[in-house]
């Protein structure tokens, strides 16, 4: 993109729940969402191999976050920013050193932490804010802002819901950079988007460029009907028959029959002249659904004993010793 490089550290196509994403212009070079976890799934615990995606995404995203000057947290889950707590080698691999590395010295945009916000986010989010204080440069709140540096504008929309109105989930922010002629909007968490609203904050923004979260498939139907997984499908098609190019990725990717899923907005994106593709596909790497192979994972390429002695510790416990990969 002229006048706008797009970098994606980290995603589901590439191993690990996250969005982490850096975007620079020739004025400002931004983190969105620098977190990365793994997750719950199938009873299982997580693979070495996700272990080792995750440890692999730390890496990328410790290293593009050197050179930027600003860091967004569109939302308070642990995919989405880096939790200083005092250890956990279970999801996310962040500690309060790794938060210091990413957040120190930086300008950090936040969600608001009061309003817009549900129960959990907000004490995540109170947490978070603490730790802050104490080592950046400057917090902002970001909510339907604008900011400028230089030739390039940073708009973030109004709290969206995280997926469907009214979601416990809570909300998320979406953000979009314009510099020159181009634009991208980066929209976590939207799944799709479900949201009738925040399809038309999307379509009225007319990004050149979008990287958004698409739909949960893989909840489908046991925690999320039919008609809802319809309408985000739907409302994706839309999106894509609109826009240059869409990078889908996230709960999406969760299932491994995802481009099946999302054949009518690949369909509408070709159609229009446009292209529909995931963070691996547009960074130019190989799809690695490990979360979504998990099952496969155990039996293919079944874990040592040192391994699997680590995953029957107590909880606690494995928080605080990193599994033997």
């Amino acid at each position: 993109m002229a006048g706008i490089e797009v970098l994606i550290l980290a995603a589901e196509s590439m191993g690990v729940r996250s969005m982490a994403t850096k975007v620079t212009t020739p004025d400002v070079s931004i983190m969105i969402d620098a977190g990365a976890s793994l997750g719950p799934r199938f009873g299982l615990q997580p693979h070495p191999l996700e272990y080792g995606a995750l440890s692999e995404s730390r890496r990328r995203i410790r290293e593009a976050s050197e050179g930027c000057e600003v860091m967004v947290v569109t939302h308070y889950h642990h995919d989405h920013y880096s939790p200083p707590f005092d250890n956990d080698y279970i999801w996310t691999w962040s500690d309060r050193k790794v938060a210091e590395e990413l957040y120190r010295d930086k300008v950090v945009i936040i969600k608001d932490p009061r309003e817009d916000i549900n129960f959990s986010q907000r004490v995540r989010a109170y947490h978070l804010v603490n730790f802050l204080e104490g080592i950046s440069r400057e917090v902002r709140v970001a909510d339907s802002a604008s900011l400028q540096f230089g030739e390039t504008r940073v708009g973030f929309s109004e709290p969206v819901f995280h997926g469907e109105e009214g979601s416990r989930l809570g909300y998320v922010l979406m953000v979009h950079v314009e510099s020159g002629d181009r634009s991208f909007l980066f929209a976590s968490d939207v799944q799709g988007p479900i949201s009738e609203r925040t399809k038309a904050l999307i379509m009225g923004m007319g990004a050149s460029t979008i990287f958004v979260g698409g739909p949960p498939t893989y909840l489908h139907p046991s925690q999320m009907a039919t008609d809802v997984i319809a309408r985000a499908i739907r409302n994706l098609s839309d999106i894509c028959e609109r826009t240059g190019l869409t990078i889908v990725d996230h709960h999406l990717m969760r299932a491994l029959d995802w481009r099946k899923s999302v054949m009518e907005a690949e369909i509408k994106a070709r159609s229009a002249g446009n292209d529909l593709v995931s963070a691996a596909s547009f960074s130019g790497r190989k799809e690695d659904l490990l979360e979504a192979r998990r099952e496969r994972l155990y039996e293919d390429i079944p874990p040592g004993n040192d391994f699997i002695s680590w995953t029957r510790k107590r909880y606690e416990e494995r928080r605080k010793t990193p599994p033997p990969l």
